[in-house]
């Protein structure tokens, strides 16, 4: 029987983890022999999963350069690492287009290679079109997370397909038990993001001073960063006191469960969503959301069905969408009606299904 060596580049609570650890799961669930080998970190949704769990050496840095040399660095580590498989019967399971070292560590010792592309908007360019290059040369299977995804990267002589990222069966009863499809006096707005300034962050803080004088509505924001990065990226910025903020959760059912809306601001012309997992979180609660009008999330999203398609630069139209949806508890209730329907499609036997079906083909 074939072992399965998953392999991703930094472990946190972002969404790319998130998605291999469900696919991990699926695989544990098949009785599938599996290791896994990810780049040192604290910690994130791939701690845990699996007793064959191996690090390698990684380490981002302020400096962009420094990140790109221990990047590269750490991809030699790792080519060299799989090596020791060369007589064993094995599939490599390359999560997110990065840890380049695995793909041609398969492609050395002849081991098939499986790509799960999650990323559109990888910068600089020269590094995403080395990447792509390893991607032709080394694959034998592409999962993309999105006809987004498909359409932009798509890989010509390849097999490939879209599997939708999805909820797990705990979230959704977690969802389910919070009961937070009733419209609420204090109207909360609430953004996941990382700490990027293509990531909305800015815009969010902006929206959040045009609603200063509503006492009725706040917003939350929950940065993917530490505490101290955190602090250190707010220290000088001017903050309205409607607004809270927190570094990583690895649990944010109490602000879901909090929340009237959730936003994703990235912005259209910098950061393309793949998908947005906390898209189909935010609805799994019954939560409307506005979110970019390309990607993944317009194949998520409805404009005016489950939310909104907004350009986040649009902070003006934004911020009074969020005025007249904290009044208008009707047009709210609709919103959040659809929004819980459409989340039941992201499913996680139909995920598992289908991510069975790709290893096991």
């Amino acid at each position: 029987m074939k072992k399965y060596i998953f392999v991703h580049l930094l472990n946190d609570f972002s969404g790319s983890p998130k998605v291999l650890s469900q696919v991990i799961t699926a695989a544990q669930k098949k009785g599938i022999e599996l290791e896994l080998y990810t780049g040192k970190s604290e910690s994130g949704f791939l701690s845990g999963l699996t007793e064959n769990h191996h690090q390698y050496f990684y380490k981002r840095s302020e400096n962009k350069w420094i990140t790109l040399v221990t990047f590269l660095s750490s991809q030699l580590i790792l080519f060299f690492k799989l090596l020791k498989y060369t007589n064993k019967d094995i599939v490599i399971y390359v999560n997110t287009m990065l840890p380049f070292g695995a793909a041609l560590a398969g492609f050395v010792m002849c081991k098939p290679v499986i790509y799960h592309v999650h990323e559109i908007s990888l910068t600089p360019l020269a590094l995403k079109s080395f990447l792509r290059a390893i991607i032709r040369l080394t694959a034998k299977k592409i999962i993309f997370v999105s006809s987004a995804v498909q359409s932009s990267e798509k890989f010509s002589g390849k097999k490939d397909c879209v599997i939708y990222n999805a909820l797990s069966n705990s979230f959704v009863n977690n969802a389910l038990n919070q009961n937070n499809r009733k419209a609420k006096d204090c109207f909360n707005v609430l953004m996941l993001a990382s700490l990027k300034a293509y990531k909305g962050v800015q815009e969010f803080i902006e929206i959040a001073k045009l609603l200063e004088l509503n006492k009725n509505i706040s917003f939350t924001l929950i940065i993917n960063a530490t505490h101290k990065d955190v602090n250190k990226y707010f220290k000088n910025k001017s903050l309205t006191d409607n607004i809270e903020i927190f570094s990583s959760k690895s649990d944010v059912i109490s602000f879901y469960n909090k929340a009237s809306l959730v936003l994703n601001l990235s912005h259209v012309d910098a950061w393309v969503e793949t998908f947005g997992l906390t898209i189909v979180e935010a609805m799994a609660f019954g939560i409307p959301v506005i979110v970019p009008p390309v990607g993944g999330p317009s194949e998520i999203v409805t404009d005016g069905v489950e939310g909104y398609l907004m350009d986040s630069k649009n902070t003006n139209s934004i911020a009074k969408i969020i005025g007249e949806l904290s009044i208008d508890k009707a047009k709210w209730t609709k919103l959040s009606k659809n929004a819980l329907l459409r989340s039941k499609y992201f499913n996680q036997a139909t995920f598992e299904k289908k991510i069975i079906k790709v290893l096991n083909a």
